[in-house]
């Protein structure tokens, strides 16, 4: 069950990082410096914002799911 939510906790913050770089930037951060091709080819689509926006809200809720987690199984 550990090794399992463990797997869970990293893969998701693995994803939370990319998902969180792919944002549009609303100033000279690094999702300007990285992302630049990529925000302004996709920069003007407000579904595709709207729906990174939830996908990176979920993986938020997953990755908080999962420390809780371990928390109450670590817990001596």
């Amino acid at each position: 069950m550990t090794i399992g939510i463990s797997i869970a906790l990293i893969l998701s913050s693995m994803l939370m990082v990319l998902l969180v770089l792919l944002h549009k930037g609303k100033g000279g951060g690094l999702s300007d410096m990285f992302g630049g091709g990529f925000s302004s080819s996709f920069g003007g689509s407000s579904v595709v914002e709207r729906n990174l926006d939830r996908l990176t809200v979920i993986t938020g809720a997953v990755w908080l799911i999962c420390i809780i987690a371990l928390g109450l199984i670590l817990r001596p």
